[in-house]
This record gives structure tokens, sequence and C-alpha cells, in this order.
């Protein structure tokens, strides 16, 4: 039986295990993982690489039009982000490019040509993707949207461990700063805004492992795939 494909937009503040989850879902159900996150976060790279001004326009303009960024899958099946044909998976999960990301992100010609890219990846359905404004702007009419949180100390935690596996020891306290840095720019500011989109399902997951979080998530998305779709 062939099952219908779905789009499932996954939302939320970071270091909620957002990506981590959408990766696993994706390899489960056997969609494509779209790390929106990592694009802006390519974008930040790109710009910091070549001093892109964030207060020039035209620098700006200029900049994304050189931009082109993939996604390819590795040996290990993890998938990796590729700037303009390099390998940049490492480079742009560092603390330079966390301390900078939100400010980028919140450029309107930032997110329209992020979100041209991640609409035209996404349009053969059978995906799976998170970031910020997912659910509300990139895919406003996704099948399945869920929308994750959790508390502050254990967000700063996870993200923290992430940085110890890649050999980068930052202290807690600088940890929390930067997140909480980012979620106040996230939230506040005026281009797509992180908030909850409407029908999404809020998952908070402070006192969840991550297979318990995939877990849900795959159930909502069956629940979601097999359901009997409505005509017109």
């Amino acid at each position: 039986m062939n099952l219908r494909k779905i789009v499932i937009a996954i939302d939320g503040y970071s270091a909620c295990g957002k990506s981590t989850t959408a990766k696993e879902v994706a390899k489960i159900l056997g969609y494509k993982y779209i790390d929106s996150g990592a694009m802006y976060r390519a974008v930040t790279y790109y710009f910091l690489e070549h001093y892109v001004s964030l207060s020039n326009p035209k620098e700006i303009e200029a900049a994304l039009n050189k931009i082109k960024i993939t996604f390819h899958v590795n040996d290990d099946m993890e998938t990796e982000t590729f700037l303009d044909g390099l390998k940049i998976e490492k480079e742009i999960r560092k603390m330079r490019i966390s301390d900078n990301v939100s400010q980028v992100s919140a450029i309107k010609p930032v997110r329209l040509a992020m979100v041209k890219q991640q609409r035209q990846l996404g349009r053969e359905k059978g995906v799976v993707m998170d970031g910020r404004d997912i659910g509300t702007v990139v895919f406003p009419d996704a099948e399945l949207k869920v929308f994750m949180t959790a508390d502050m100390q254990v967000r700063a935690f996870r993200r923290q461990q992430e940085l110890l596996q890649s050999d980068k020891m930052v202290d807690l306290v600088e940890v929390m700063e930067n997140i909480h840095m980012r979620d106040q720019i996230d939230t506040t500011r005026v281009e797509s805004p992180l908030r909850k989109a409407e029908g999404a399902i809020e998952i908070n997951t402070t006192h969840i492992t991550i297979d318990e979080q995939v877990d849900a998530v795959v159930q909502l998305a069956i629940n979601r795939i097999l359901a009997p779709q409505l005509p017109g």
C-alpha cells in the first residue's frame, strides 16, 4: 500500500531536541530531513567569513545571491550541511555562529531567501523540517505541526553536552546567556517571530528522553498519514 506523504513541521526553542528528534523521525518514516536552522547558520558563517555588514542592504543582497546551501547524507546516514559545495557542518555549530545566528536570522531578505529555498525542498512532501517558523510561515498548511519547549536550565545543560561532544568546553552560565539572548531575539523579531503555530501540538521535553520525543512525533505522524482525507 502506498501511503500518502505529509509535511512535518517541528518548531520550538533552541536546545529542546528539535533537530535530533526531526532526524530520527525522518529516518523512521523514510522522509527527507531538512535542518532549517543549519541554513541560517550557514548564512551566518558566510557573512562572518566575508565580513558582510548586517546594516548594509546591498552587501546582504550581494551575499545572498552567491550563497548556495545543500544537504547530503553521509555513510552514517547523517545529514550534513554544505555551503557552495564545501562541507561546513562542524564550523556552523561553533559558539561564534550561535552568538550571531539570531541577528542574521532576523534580517528580512535573509528570511525571504531561506523560506524560498525551504519551500522548494519540501514541495514534494515526505519531509521533516525543524526551525522557528516552519509551521507558521514556511509550511502553514503542514499536515503535522509540533511545538517543542523545555526548561531553560535543562536546555542549557543539553547544549553544553553537545558542545562537549565536539571537544568544546563552554561554561554553563555562558551557554544560558546565549540561549536567553537567542530566545529574546527569536520571539520579538519583526520577521517571522518564534511562536506556536495554529493547530500545533506542544511537547514539553524537560522530563522525557529523545526516544520518547521521537516515539510521540512518529505516532502523531502515523495518525495524520492514515487519517481519511476530506474531499475538496
